[in-house]
């Protein structure tokens, strides 16, 4: 039955969910937006075999701008493949960390792991070396304070407070270990990317941890291996240097009684006798990684909360954006107080790469206008979250006329009536509203004729006043009257069927 249903998904009534599927690879973003108008559970098809959304698609070919069309029409950004890979998890595999940071924003689960080798979304970015995804899948666990860093440090300095640091919330993502044992710095140090290892070591990532015996992962290098036996049987030197200075033991034997140097011998790595052969004789001054942004998770809580394109907040304040010149201020850097839009904030803390800026603490981001350093964002005052400024939703229930003022809608709200009346809701007709049983002579029902069930302007369900006004009303008023004959001729006896 199962297989029959997939079959169904795959070749009964798939053509539109083909469609989407290529518009997703391929980046059309107009096809995607009209068979989505059209039929919005679309987004929710998956292809026969690989079981791959249009949301893997997009994500892995880096079509971001898609990718928030299919989140925003309802798509979960949590769907698996037959692998349990989430479109998170191939974004950081090939790197786009625009995908990466529109997922985030939607609050993808950075904990999810596939089926095959049980790797979360940080081992994916480890693995093939993309350090600003691994900035923004931590962005919400490094908070936006001043003297982060210098905690970091001192925590990660000494043996005695690793154990203090291994209850944080951060060190437990760091370290997780996938099958095996094997942990995010393992795949970096083997890969060789020198910016990604020293990332996680500054977040915290252990040199101590071992991987283990394990019968879904295939070891070459054996159980018990620190990242440093990884980093030899990958022959990067500059990897096995980082490791060393931060504290990684030369001396640590696997369970195959393989030191690293024994295991760069093996691999014909000669060129790593040098580094692992002896200790450095002073460990390197510790600066932190030119990819450490504290205000992150200040301006990815501003986005979410009050969005981050034009349409989503308009602050009171009219001033636009001296970055992009098209948007309008709704953020300012704590200290120099220079105000930026949401998405100019979010590029500066996504893609800034350079060392820490002169004037400001470690971690910081230098301020585009006056380079002193940024390590918090605040949100302008007016400037309206998007729970607050949703636009009114259309009802179907019976509009009447009101004689009083309107209310005036707020900022974001387009006005969906005239001036001069309103719609309000009122009860549906029940037997008490055509006639009592006492026989007393029915109400009669006065209608405005000059608007009948609301203007054009309404509502796109209401059906607006035509010609036929007059014979709507006389119409009504033949119905109430026949049902209270009705009711009258059954109280007295008489029935007589209702045509």
């Amino acid at each position: 039955m199962r297989f029959l249903s997939m079959m169904g998904n795959s070749f009964g009534c798939s053509a539109s969910g083909e469609r989407l599927v290529s518009a997703a690879r391929e980046g059309d973003f107009q096809e995607a937006k009209a068979l989505l108008e059209c039929n919005p559970r679309l987004g929710r098809y998956s292809t026969f075999g690989v079981r791959n959304s249009p949301l893997h698609y997009s994500a892995a070919q880096g079509h971001h701008e898609i990718v928030s069309l299919l989140l925003e029409s309802g798509v979960d950004s949590n769907l698996r493949n037959y692998r349990g890979q989430t479109a998170l998890m191939q974004a950081c595999h090939h790197g786009h960390w625009k995908v990466v940071l529109t997922l985030i924003l939607y609050k993808a689960n950075i904990h999810k792991t596939d089926c095959l080798n049980g790797f979360t979304a940080l081992h994916f970015a480890a693995v093939n070396g993309h350090p600003r995804c691994i900035r923004l899948l931590l962005a919400d666990y490094i908070p936006s304070v001043a003297g982060t860093w210098d905690v970091i440090k001192t925590n990660s300095s000494t043996d005695a407070s690793n154990v203090a640091l291994e209850e944080s919330e951060l060190s437990r993502i760091i370290n997780k270990a996938a099958d095996g044992g094997i942990t995010a710095l393992h795949m970096a140090a083997l890969h060789g990317h020198v910016e990604c290892v020293q990332f996680l070591l500054d977040l915290g990532a252990s040199v101590s941890k071992v991987t283990v015996e394990d019968g879904t992962t295939i070891d070459l290098i054996g159980a018990g291996s620190t990242p440093l036996h990884y980093a030899a049987c990958g022959g990067n030197a500059q990897c096995c240097q980082v490791l060393v200075s931060r504290g990684a033991s030369l001396t640590a034997e696997n369970a195959n009684g393989w030191t690293p140097l024994l295991v760069a011998r093996l691999w014909n790595r000669h060129w790593l006798e040098g580094v692992l052969s002896k200790h450095p004789e002073s460990r390197q001054s510790t600066t932190p990684s030119p990819y450490l942004s504290i205000p992150l998770m200040s301006i990815i809580k501003i986005a979410r909360e009050c969005g981050w394109r034009t349409s989503d907040a308009l602050p009171t304040c009219g001033d636009p954006c001296s970055v992009c010149l098209e948007r309008n201020c709704s953020v300012s850097a704590e200290g120099c107080g220079h105000e930026l839009c949401t998405q100019c904030a979010l590029y500066l803390c996504c893609t800034n790469s350079t060392p820490t800026a002169s004037s400001g603490s470690p971690g910081s981001i230098s301020c585009p206008f006056c380079r002193q350093g940024i390590v918090s964002f605040t949100k302008l005052r007016g400037t309206y979250r998007i729970k607050e400024a949703g636009r009114p939703s259309l009802s179907l229930s019976l509009c009447t006329t009101f004689s009083g003022e309107p209310a005036e809608p707020g900022p974001l709200q387009s006005k969906p009536y005239r001036s001069d009346f309103t719609c309000t809701r009122i009860s549906p007709f029940s037997s008490s509203s055509f006639r009592s049983l006492s026989g007393q002579r029915f109400g009669s029902m006065k209608l405005n004729t000059s608007f009948c069930m609301g203007g054009s302007e309404t509502c796109p369900s209401l059906v607006p006043c035509s010609d036929r006004r007059v014979q709507n009303q006389m119409g009504l008023r033949t119905v109430l009257q026949r049902s209270a004959s009705h009711i009258e001729n059954r109280r007295s006896g008489d029935w007589l069927p209702l045509n």
